[in-house]
């Protein structure tokens, strides 16, 4: 059984064919995330907020353009406490994400206007990424009006 779970988490060779939370469930991808929200799902919650029933773990947001993808959904190993990737959750990680950057400065700084054309070929990337070859949700857009 070890075997199998690693082809599960790992290799997707099967296709999704549903989720626990169906889509009626979720946030709305139209909603408006303030940076002060997103910061509260950092991947360190331990119990899932009451409004968010069915979930299977609590909810970690991640940033990138101008939408926020749920990464709880098949994520949590990666983006969740302990995770190669927690430093990304709970933030708009758009200029790291461009710059395929760890540093902390990319990751406080989320502006993207001062950046070549071919790194934001690479943001779009991660974001198609994220929405289509992974499948975290969309949960929201953006407010950026607080970004740096």
């Amino acid at each position: 059984l070890e075997n199998w779970m690693e082809k599960f988490e790992h290799y997707r060779c099967y296709p999704i064919k549903g989720k626990l939370v169906p889509d009626d469930k979720l946030p709305s991808s139209d909603r408006i995330i303030t940076m002060e929200e997103l910061g509260k799902y950092d991947g360190n919650l331990e119990d899932v907020p009451d409004e968010f029933v069915g979930y299977g773990a609590a909810p970690i947001y991640v940033g990138a353009g101008n939408k926020v993808f749920d990464m709880s959904f098949g994520g949590v190993p990666m983006y969740g406490k302990g995770g190669p990737y927690q430093k990304f959750a709970g933030r708009d990680v758009s200029r790291a994400l461009a710059l395929m950057s760890f540093d902390p400065k990319d990751l406080e700084n989320t502006d993207v206007s001062d950046l070549e054309e071919t790194k934001i070929k690479v943001l779009n990337d991660w974001i198609n990424t994220f929405e289509t070859k992974k499948g975290y949700p969309i949960v929201g857009k953006l407010g950026k009006e607080n970004s740096k």
